[in-house]
């Protein structure tokens, strides 16, 4: 039975490609030393930068376009974006390497991808170039304040780092909300009790391909609202020997935690052939309820 309601494959949570990609650019004490020596000429330099940066976004006329600025530009909106910035240059300058900054980066993420309030999209192209952007900025705001060369090269290489793995969690999370939107046709996944807090709502509408599986609509689902993984599923581990493989490789899959249902169309799965024999059809309606519901 616990193979039938399993979900594998799913993407780490962002908490986790956070810190296993601080690992990996080397963001450790020496690298952020080396960053915290640029933090006061910087930080002199904020407003500029904010102030700048959507002058130039309005200037140029594909991003205008982005932000429906062409003719106008929307002073609420605009102040929202600067508001936005600042926060995050904020936190930013501050070095934030913590869990919740992950899952904000990786909610900006789903925001460009249209997911935001004013459901504007901006294209990937656009969120790697901007990243660039402030890169140059921190190193021009550096070399104009007479910083000695190699400290201002050691700290252009930490931001570097840093700013590199803020871009791989808000590509993360444009990545997974284009994908919500991938398929022939939507499928609706319902939820109730504490999942509501957490997905900030009833639920969500996923699309999904003919022939889909519940266990693929699932894993967009807890993919698009990785913190609901905590409350509704548990960790199980497979193994699976590869051909010409000397060892064989151990992985993560999931399963619903004691007395959480999963129902389609009303039909609880754990009792109705479980998450792979049951393909979705138009207007299908998947549902997850906690214990006690």
């Amino acid at each position: 039975m616990q193979e039938e309601l399993q979900i594998e494959h799913l993407l780490p949570s962002p908490e986790d490609r956070w810190r296993e990609m601080l690992r990996f650019v080397g963001w450790n004490e020496e690298t952020r030393r080396a960053a915290a020596r640029s933090v006061e000429i910087l930080f002199r330099r904020g407003h500029e930068l904010v102030v700048q940066t959507y002058d130039y976004l309005r200037s140029v006329p594909e991003t205008a376009a982005i932000l429906g600025w062409e003719e106008n530009v929307d002073e609420a909106h605009l102040e929202e974006r600067r508001r936005f910035f600042t926060v995050w240059l904020a936190r930013t300058l501050g070095m934030d390497t913590s869990d919740e900054f992950a899952c904000y980066l990786f909610r900006a993420g789903k925001y460009h991808a249209g997911h935001g309030p004013r459901h504007i999209h901006t294209p990937p192209q656009y969120i790697i170039a901007s990243i660039g952007l402030v890169q140059a900025s921190f190193a021009r705001f550096m070399a104009e304040a007479g910083m000695e060369a190699q400290a201002l090269a050691a700290a252009a290489a930490a931001w570097s780092k840093y700013l590199s793995v803020q871009l791989d969690m808000m590509l993360m999370g444009y990545e997974v909300a284009r994908e919500s939107e991938h398929g022939d046709f939507p499928v609706q996944v319902k939820v109730f009790g504490r999942l509501r807090s957490i997905v900030g709502g009833d639920g969500i509408t996923l699309r999904v391909d003919r022939g889909s599986t519940v266990a693929e609509a699932l894993r967009k689902f807890f993919n698009y609202f990785p913190q609901a993984r905590r409350e509704a599923l548990q960790p199980i581990w497979r193994s699976q020997e590869k051909k010409d493989s000397l060892w064989v490789e151990v992985y993560p899959a999931y399963v619903p935690r004691p007395a959480w249902r999963v129902l389609l169309n009303g039909r609880d799965l754990a009792y109705a052939g479980g998450f792979y024999n049951n393909h979705l059809q138009e207007e299908d309606v998947l549902a997850l309820f906690p214990p006690g519901r």
